[in-house]
């Protein structure tokens, strides 16, 4: 990306379509890869995205967002973002039960192991 503070207004556009642009694919990579419930790449792709709003939030101007083309990639990202939060939500929480109920598993083996110990006692 060229130095943001010397960029024209129009040159500010196009690298903002260009980031915005961006943005929009790795978000709908994102979701493609929480729908196939490849975590691993999906949290690899998260910090990216990250350093595009980075990139974006750097331009110098944010006179471009009153265009329409951007209204319309804002209100198109939109629901992608609110449908990747509730599924990474829905996954997260998923997770936790899953993790939950493998220690209360170990919880419970260690236990009847332990109580088998006493049922070989000889009385």
């Amino acid at each position: 990306m060229p130095e943001v503070q010397n960029l024209s207004a129009d040159e500010v556009t196009v690298e903002a379509d260009k980031l915005w642009q961006t943005y929009l694919s790795l978000t709908k990579e994102l979701l493609k890869f929480i729908d196939r419930q490849d975590i691993d790449t999906f949290l690899s792709l998260v910090p990216q995205r990250t350093q595009l709003i980075e990139k974006i939030e750097a331009l110098p101007s944010k006179d471009y967002r009153q265009l329409a083309e951007f209204k319309a990639i804002a209100e198109e990202i939109k629901p992608l973002d609110k449908e990747i939060m509730y599924k990474a939500r829905a996954w997260l929480n998923k997770s936790r039960r899953q993790n939950s109920m493998v220690k209360s598993y170990d919880l419970g083996s260690s236990m009847i192991g332990r109580s088998s110990v006493a049922f070989n006692r000889k009385y």
